[in-house]
């Protein structure tokens, strides 16, 4: 904890340079990470070189949150931040229809939601749903370091489901990365980057259940230090409609779902987490035999 907060009072760019050095690191010394992250990133039309570093980025990612969970509430992120399509968010709040941002594991994501609290949160919060840890202290830290004014968090479980509906029901925010592999049975088998990815249904299924606006959002990492560019767009085309056979329509919004988040992924591709194991088997659901 001493070292973690330590890491919140320092620089952001010595942060990102200290975060390069670990991903690095991990290249270096993982032959199943740097593979893992090579094959990915093939898929996606990355070079070795540019998926090299994107192993740096993803260090810096991982250094960068507990330099954002453990910062002092009275610091502003706004001079970290450069805002690029607020007027979406603006125009998706006055609706009064509840707001859907989905972003992927993309740059500085982690400050997806932080940042529309420090901007919107007064106006409308922001529930943010959040896998818990098993060990139950990290789990606690997770509650206590991602809670912030304006902004909440929801567990990837029945009962954060239930929050995140009754938000959006209300007319709030909801944000979740729909390119998280879901427990067995919560997704369906759909193309990502050509290969089938177990994908959630949830985000699909939140935005037809509710009516709300959805929004795909990035928070891509800028050179030097100098913080993050937010970036706010509509949905590149419409959720399909469903036709009542569930099968074929839960393949259709997942393949709805991944297209955007590839789309997103496409404006910085070397910022993506390709370590991430995107094509592993869903686990079972907690509780489950």
């Amino acid at each position: 904890m001493f070292l973690l907060r330590g890491i919140s009072r320092l620089p952001l760019a010595w942060v990102q340079a200290l975060g390069a050095a670990l991903g690095w690191l991990a290249w270096a010394l993982s032959p199943s990470y740097r593979r893992r992250l090579l094959a990915n990133a093939a898929l996606a039309g990355l070079t070795p070189a540019q998926a090299r570093r994107s192993a740096l980025q993803a260090g810096r990612m991982s250094a960068e949150a507990p330099w954002l969970w453990f910062r002092d509430a009275g610091r502003s992120l706004a001079p970290y931040l450069v805002w690029d399509g607020a007027e979406q968010v603006d125009a998706a709040l006055a609706a009064g229809r509840g707001l859907l941002l989905l972003t992927p594991h993309l740059g500085g994501f982690e400050f997806a939601a932080r940042g529309y609290a420090e901007r919107w949160g007064v106006q409308q919060p922001i529930t943010a749903l959040y896998r818990p840890s098993k060990k139950a202290s990290l789990a606690a830290l997770q509650v206590h370091s991602r809670n912030a004014p304006g902004m909440r968090v929801a567990p990837a479980s029945l009962a954060g489901v239930r929050q995140m509906l009754r938000a959006l029901k209300k007319g709030e925010t909801v944000g979740l990365l729909p390119d998280q592999v879901p427990p067995r049975g919560q997704g369906a088998w759909a193309p990502f980057f050509g290969q089938p990815a177990y994908t959630m249904t949830l985000a699909p299924r939140l935005a037809m259940q509710t009516g709300c606006m959805v929004l795909l959002t990035w928070c891509d990492r800028l050179p030097g230090g100098r913080g993050f560019r937010l970036c706010y767009r509509p949905l590149p085309a419409p959720l399909p409609v469903p036709t009542g056979d569930a099968e074929a329509d839960d393949l259709a919004v997942t393949t709805a779902m991944n297209q955007a988040m590839e789309w997103v992924i496409s404006q910085c591709p070397e910022q993506y987490i390709w370590g991430y194991n995107r094509y592993k088997n869903p686990r079972k659901p907690e509780g489950q035999a």
